[in-house]
């Protein structure tokens, strides 16, 4: 199945997909002030500076940011330990991004995941704090060689739903994930106020609270078992 965009209702744009791939940070969980009070932190700790980790790192495996704006000789593995330690113990502030859980809630369990440069244990708590439902597929950044930009990290949880990257869409806050998931073959979601080239031309939703979804069952003696479904959203 080859998936399209068609305009819906008025001030509507209807994408159909059989698999909605999310981002985490910024994304699902509004977590921005949390992750940039860590990195404050953190980069004080380390001689860092602060604002040009901020400015770049949003959506970045933290490693890769530690390479970039680390001193010589600085020891990624042990920094990116004590960052995770950092990020555990910070937990007010994290709220859900507005109309995240209705929204996963209204998608098929079968054909979500979450695709997030942070490890496993922070996305999960996270979400647990924000009280948005966790997806089966959990592709984290120790599960590819290379993090976003690449599009290894959406590739691989479309491999693991059982979906081409066409029929995938893919909702992102930050320049990086927005990459990968265009790098991926995927239609690409804005989510938030980031623009860039990058972005141009792409769809945007500012939150999910004025997004539907309608769900198409498969035909009971038709080739696919996984049900297709209707994703408006506002324009």
């Amino acid at each position: 199945m080859t998936t399209v965009a068609t305009t819906g209702t008025p001030g509507t744009m209807n994408l159909v997909a059989r698999a909605v791939l999310f981002d985490m940070d910024g994304t699902l969980v509004d977590s921005t002030a949390v992750v940039e009070q860590v990195w404050t932190a953190f980069a004080a700790e380390n001689g860092m500076d602060a604002q040009a980790i901020i400015a770049t790192g949003h959506g970045v495996r933290a490693e890769d940011t530690m390479l970039r704006h680390g001193p010589d000789g600085f020891d990624v593995a042990t920094g990116a330990d004590r960052l995770f330690e950092l990020e555990l113990a910070a937990v007010d502030g994290i709220v859900p991004v507005p109309g995240a859980r209705a929204f996963v809630e209204s998608l098929p369990a079968a054909s979500i995941a979450l695709v997030t440069s942070a490890r496993r244990a922070l996305a999960l708590r996270r979400l647990e704090i924000a009280d948005v439902p966790t997806p089966g597929v959990v592709v984290t950044a120790a599960d590819v060689e290379r993090g976003k930009p690449a599009p290894d990290c959406y590739l691989l949880a479309a491999q693991l739903l059982g979906v081409d990257p066409a029929d995938a869409i893919v909702f992102e806050d930050a320049e990086a994930g927005i990459a990968a998931g265009l790098a991926a073959g995927m239609r690409t979601v804005v989510v938030g106020s980031h623009e860039s080239e990058t972005t141009r031309g792409l769809p945007r939703i500012r939150d999910y609270r004025d997004v539907t979804v309608t769900v198409h069952e498969p035909a009971a003696d038709g080739p696919d078992s996984r049900p297709s479904f209707t994703i408006a959203l506002p324009l």
